[in-house]
């Protein structure tokens, strides 16, 4: 492996560990707000028993979030400093407003959270939790509004000493935000909802804490149905059709669409064969495709024949697989999400363990889905760091080699492995403890 790749596969590494906390905690914040508006509003103990038990789990998720977030910034010098020193006049502005508008705010608000029970009324504990979910989610819409930048940029100009920023405004409403950041944070709240419910389940099976199981399943599978179809329509539909007008060559290797053809079938598997210029074996729905990104079902889709090939993505087949991966992965989740909240509305799913197993077992499919949905987008820019201005060849840091990488990556392997057994170590003992640790209720003032 060459140097390039890498410093790719380290960023990579760390970057997809990293998210798996993000995720949960944007989607977990507005869950608590959930519940610790019904304990305030409408004098519900166990709405504050439950908010109190999963803000527990909430912290601890952040810590591990800001911990495996601190090398990504490193990395931008360590490891991308030509990309750095281009762009940082652009993307140096939306990650200061994260840390300075975000991070501070959801930091801040989240030790009155964990540490002001005994000393703030309901109303400001009330008060603490919104500004705990304002904060992840502006942090989503800056760490998301950089990336979108990355994939088209705007507001910009170019001149001897790199790119500078001509516009923050076009850069905070790019057209590619305006899809994006709603995807992602309805992949968040996805997955906040799927480990409630299955957490719930958990303790359905094994008979403990009923009431309050009761309630984080019908809470995550209510919530999670929401954002799963939000997920699928409007918010993936308008991203795919984003993708395929601004890179046309990443979307051509999302479908493997090796050639352009009127009335395209949408194939739902296959296997791409790059030498070939093939999809192998391919099930597929004809026109389709054409119908899906532009309305119409003869509508031309420009395939990978009309795109230079030193612009095709520089890996078409884990391109492919990771796209369809995650749809069939977030298909899957809305389908039994969907069979999960009928069974609620009837009233049957509390004696269906069944359906209790696989709302369980379906608590690492929605990391998986948003980790594979990061990857298309990652795999379909390249080969470009920013798409269209400066190729990830000429964007890494040109005196740190490949021995001095691998080395690194080693040692974070290492680390996370480590954090990983602490991570679940520590989640482990809190749902052990259970909701019945909350002091909601016994309070002086609640």
């Amino acid at each position: 492996m060459s140097a390039e790749a890498f410093h790719r596969f380290q960023f990579a590494f760390t970057i997809t560990y990293h998210y798996l906390f993000p995720q949960l905690s944007m989607g977990l914040a507005l869950l608590i707000v959930v519940f610790k508006t019904r304990y305030l509003f409408f004098h519900d103990r166990e709405a504050g028993v439950a908010a109190e038990f999963w803000t527990r789990l909430f912290g601890i998720n952040f810590a591990f979030g800001v911990v495996t977030g601190i090398p990504m910034e490193f990395q931008f010098g360590t490891n991308w400093s030509r990309f750095s020193e281009a762009a940082g006049g652009v993307i140096g502005s939306t990650l200061a407003m994260e840390g300075v508008f975000a991070f501070f705010l959801e930091s801040a608000f989240l030790g009155l959270l964990l540490y002001g029970g005994k000393r703030l009324s309901p109303t400001w504990h009330w008060i603490s939790g919104l500004a705990v979910c304002l904060g992840a989610w502006i942090s989503g819409f800056f760490i998301t509004a950089t990336n979108s930048w990355m994939q088209h940029p705007v507001g910009f100009s170019q001149g001897p000493g790199g790119i500078t920023l001509t516009d923050l405004g076009a850069v905070l409403l790019n057209p590619r935000q305006l899809w994006a950041y709603p995807h992602v944070m309805l992949g968040a709240c996805l997955t906040g909802s799927v480990v409630m419910a299955a957490v719930g389940a958990y303790y359905l099976l094994l008979e403990r804490h009923v009431d309050q199981a009761r309630r984080y399943v019908t809470l995550g599978v209510c919530v999670g149905l929401l954002a799963g179809l939000g997920l699928a329509f409007p918010t993936g539909d308008g991203l795919a059709r984003s993708v395929a007008g601004q890179q046309p060559a990443a979307f051509a290797g999302m479908e493997a669409q090796f050639h352009s053809q009127d009335g395209a079938s949408l194939a739902i598997i296959g296997q791409p064969d790059v030498d070939k210029q093939r999809l192998d074996n391919p099930i597929e729905v004809p026109h389709l495709l054409s119908f899906l990104t532009y309305k119409s079902w003869r509508a031309p889709v420009q395939g990978l024949d009309q795109i230079p090939a030193d612009q095709w993505p520089t890996n078409i087949p884990l391109l492919y697989y990771a796209y369809h991966i995650m749809v069939g992965l977030g298909t899957l989740l809305i389908a039994l999400l969907g069979l999960a909240a009928l069974a609620l509305w009837r009233g049957w799913i509390w004696r269906e363990r069944w359906l209790l197993w696989l709302l369980m077992l379906a608590l690492p499919f929605p990391y998986l889905a948003n980790s594979f949905g990061w990857m298309t987008a990652e795999l379909g820019r390249q080969p470009w760091v920013i798409w269209g201005l400066l190729r990830t060849a000429d964007a890494t840091s040109p005196n740190v080699g490949a021995g001095s990488v691998l080395f690194t990556l080693l040692g974070f392997m290492g680390l996370y492995a480590l954090l990983s057994v602490l991570f679940l170590a520590l989640m482990g003992r809190q749902l052990a403890l259970g909701p019945d640790a909350s002091g909601v209720g016994r309070k002086k003032g609640a």
